[in-house]
C-alpha cells in the first residue's frame, strides 16, 4: 500500500487550524491555572521574604511548563474537538466527505500534527521540565511548604554501600549530620568477616569522608573471633552521605531521565524501594507523549459529526474523556495500599515496570505471601487498544457514511442562493 506524504491544500488548512486552536487552548488554560495558583500562594509570597523576580523566574516559569507536561494531552483534545467542531457545525466535514475522501485520509494531517506535538512533549518531559521543576521545587520548599516535605528515614536505616558491605544506623540527624549507633558489616560470600560498631560518627566532607568515635572492631576468621576497641577518633571514607537520608515525594520531577536511571542503579545496588519510582516516572513521561495521538484520533471520532446540540455537546464529551484520562493516568502512576483486618493481608494496586523483558504490566496482589493475581501484560493490551481503536473507527465511518448518504439525498432541496452544495469537482481540486 502506496502512502501519500505529499501536503496538500486541504491538509495545509486543517493543519494550520489544529496548530492555532492549540496554541489558544494552550494559551487560556495557562493563564487560568496560573491565575488559581497564584490566589492560592498570593499568601506564601507576601509573608515570606521572596521577591519578585525569584517568584517569576525561578517559580513561575517552571510551574507553567510543569502545568503544560502534565496537561498537555488533554489541551491537545480540547483543541481537536473544538476546531473539528466548528468545522462539522459549518458543514466542510461533510463536504470533505461528500467529495470521496475516506475517514482515514481524513485522518492524516490530524497525525501529522498530532505527532509533532508528541514530540515536543517528549522533549519537554525528558529533558527540559526536570531541570526548570529544580528551581519551582527549591521554591516551594523554602517558602510555601517549609515543613513536613522530607520524607527521608532517619532511623533503623540499612544501606548496601558496596556488594560486600552493609551499613546499620541506628539513628540520623539531618542538622547536625551525624549518626549513632552506626554497625559496619563486611561480607565474603555468605560468611561475615568483619564488624565495626560505633557510639556515633559526623560526615565530614566530600568525598564520603566520615568521622567515627568510640568504635569496635570484630574480626571473624571461621571459629576464631578477634575484638579490638579503640577510643581515639578515625577518619574513614564510606559510600554514603547526607543526600542519601533526604527524599521528597515530588523528587523524581526534578531529575532527567539520565539522572533517574543513575539514581535507579545506585538504589538497586543499596537495595532501596525508591527505584520502582524512578522507573514509574520514565515510562509516564514517555506514554504521556504518545497518549496525544490517540487522543487526537479520539477527538475527530467524536466531533467529527454534525449533531443537533451543536458544539458545546462535543466539548462536553471531549472534556469528559480528558478528565477521565487524567484521573486514570494518575490511579496508573501510584500505588495504593489498604491493610484489611490487623493480620498482613493486604490489597495493592501497583504498576510492574520492567520483569526482565521490558514490559509494562499491570498487576494486583491480593494477600499476603504469595497469593498473588497477575494481570495482562503490555503485549495484550496493546492488542485490546487495537481491536478498540478499529471498532471505533469502523463506528465513525459508519456514522459518516450514513450523513454522507442523506447529505446527498436532501442536498437539493437545502440549497439556496447564498449556500452552494460542494460538489466533487472542489474535492478533486482540494486532493
Amino acid at each position: 500500500m502506496k502512502i501519500d506524504l505529499k501536503i496538500k491544500v486541504l491538509d495545509a488548512y486543517l493543519m494550520r487550524k489544529y496548530f492555532s486552536t492549540f496554541f489558544f487552548s494552550l494559551l487560556i488554560c495557562t493563564l487560568i491555572s496560573v491565575a488559581i495558583d497564584f490566589s492560592d500562594k498570593v499568601k506564601s509570597f507576601i509573608e515570606k521574604p521572596c521577591t519578585a523576580k525569584e517568584i517569576v523566574f525561578d517559580y513561575y516559569i517552571g510551574f507553567i511548563l510543569h502545568m503544560a507536561g502534565l496537561l498537555l494531552p488533554l489541551y491537545t483534545l480540547i483543541a481537536v474537538v473544538f476546531f473539528t467542531s466548528r468545522l462539522a457545525f459549518n458543514s466542510e466535514i461533510l463536504s470533505i466527505l461528500n467529495a470521496g475522501v475516506s475517514f482515514k485520509r481524513l485522518l492524516k494531517p490530524y497525525l501529522i500534527v498530532g505527532s509533532a506535538i508528541a514530540l515536543l512533549h517528549l522533549t519537554l518531559n525528558h529533558f527540559i521540565i526536570p531541570q526548570v521543576n529544580k528551581s519551582r521545587l527549591k521554591f516551594e520548599r523554602t517558602y510555601v511548604w517549609t515543613t513536613g516535605q522530607d520524607k527521608g528515614k532517619t532511623s533503623n536505616v540499612h544501606f548496601l554501600v558496596s556488594p560486600d558491605t552493609k551499613v546499620f544506623i541506628r539513628g540520623y540527624n539531618k542538622n547536625s549530620k551525624t549518626a549513632s549507633g552506626l554497625r559496619l558489616e563486611k561480607f565474603e560470600g555468605s560468611r561475615i568477616i568483619s564488624i565495626l560498631e560505633a557510639d556515633n560518627a559526623a560526615w565530614k566532607a566530600e568525598p564520603n569522608r566520615w568521622q567515627i568515635n568510640n568504635y569496635s572492631i570484630r574480626t571473624f576468621d571461621g571459629l576464631r573471633e578477634r575484638y579490638v576497641k579503640y577510643s581515639a577518633p578515625l577518619d574513614t571514607a564510606i559510600n554514603l552521605s547526607p543526600q542519601d537520608f533526604v527524599w521528597y515525594n515530588n523528587q523524581n520531577e526534578e531529575m532527567t531521565t539520565a539522572e533517574l536511571r543513575e539514581a535507579m542503579a545506585r538504589d538497586h545496588s543499596r537495595g532501596l524501594s525508591y527505584s520502582k519510582r524512578y522507573a514509574v516516572e520514565i515510562y509516564r513521561r514517555t506514554a504521556d507523549a504518545f497518549t496525544i495521538v490517540i487522543l487526537t484520533v479520539i477527538g475527530l471520532a467524536v466531533a467529527g459529526r454534525k449533531v443537533r446540540g451543536g458544539m458545546g455537546l462535543h466539548l462536553a464529551v471531549g472534556i469528559g474523556i480528558g478528565a477521565g484520562f487524567i484521573l486514570l493516568s494518575k490511579f496508573a502512576v501510584s500505588q495504593w495500599a489498604v491493610a484489611v483486618g490487623s493480620g498482613s493481608g493486604q490489597w495493592q494496586w501497583a504498576v510492574a515496570v520492567g520483569s526482565g523483558s521490558g514490559q509494562w504490566q499491570w498487576a494486583v496482589a491480593v494477600g499476603g505471601g504469595s497469593r498473588q493475581w497477575q494481570g495482562i501484560g503490555y503485549l495484550k493490551v496493546c492488542k485490546i487498544m487495537s481491536k478498540s481503536l478499529h471498532t471505533f473507527q469502523s463506528l465513525a465511518n459508519r456514522k459518516f457514511r450514513r450523513a454522507t448518504a442523506w447529505s446527498l439525498i436532501f442536498s437539493p432541496f437545502n440549497s439556496s442562493k447564498d449556500e452552494k452544495t460542494p460538489g466533487l469537482s472542489l474535492g478533486k481540486a482540494l486532493f
